[in-house]
């Protein structure tokens, strides 16, 4: 017994040509012809900014030793704002001290203070600027294969506030400077 497919006499086929027209269009169209997307770094910048790609290292540790993420936790941003301010209020604080009769006990800050205040507050700025910066891009790994660099931050925090709740007893305490 043949198949009814086998005995008719047209032409049967599974898959049909494409038409000839249809396809030409396509091959002559070249994608290449945008702009090139590099040129465009402000948008890059932005577009990144809001849509990143590594939120976590990659799962293969034997890949690099250190691994650059785009995103970052939120609660970085709050420590690293708090103890920014924090070291404000301690310069500024310090500062005011100082006027009252206090001494510098930090040997660096002391021989950067007495001899111009503008280099004090910048450099101490800075200092604690790139230190907070470091610590937030190194925030996942271990501060002497022990704490996390996270913690570390965590404890900078407590010690700034610490800092300003002494120096507030400072000021408090000494009856010739102005209580804020």
């Amino acid at each position: 017994m043949t198949h009814r497919a086998c005995r008719t006499t047209g032409r049967v086929a599974i898959v049909h040509p494409m038409p000839a027209t249809t396809a030409v269009p396509r091959l002559l169209h070249d994608r290449r012809n945008r702009s090139d997307r590099r040129r465009r770094v402000w948008w890059s910048v932005c577009y990144g900014s809001f849509n990143p790609r590594r939120r976590t290292p990659p799962r293969r540790v034997d890949d690099s030793r250190f691994h650059s993420l785009d995103w970052y936790s939120a609660h970085l941003l709050a420590v690293a704002i708090g103890i920014s301010l924090l070291s404000v209020a301690d310069a500024f604080f310090t500062l005011t001290l100082l006027q009252g009769g206090a001494s510098e006990v930090n040997p660096l800050m002391a021989t950067l203070i007495y001899r111009n205040v503008a280099v004090f507050a910048a450099m101490k700025m800075g200092i604690t600027s790139a230190s907070i910066v470091l610590m937030v891009v190194l925030a996942r790994y271990r501060f002497m294969r022990l704490v996390r660099v996270t913690w570390v931050l965590y404890m900078a925090l407590f010690a700034y506030a610490t800092l300003i709740a002494y120096e507030l007893w400072m000021l408090k305490g000494s009856s010739d400077l102005p209580i804020l």
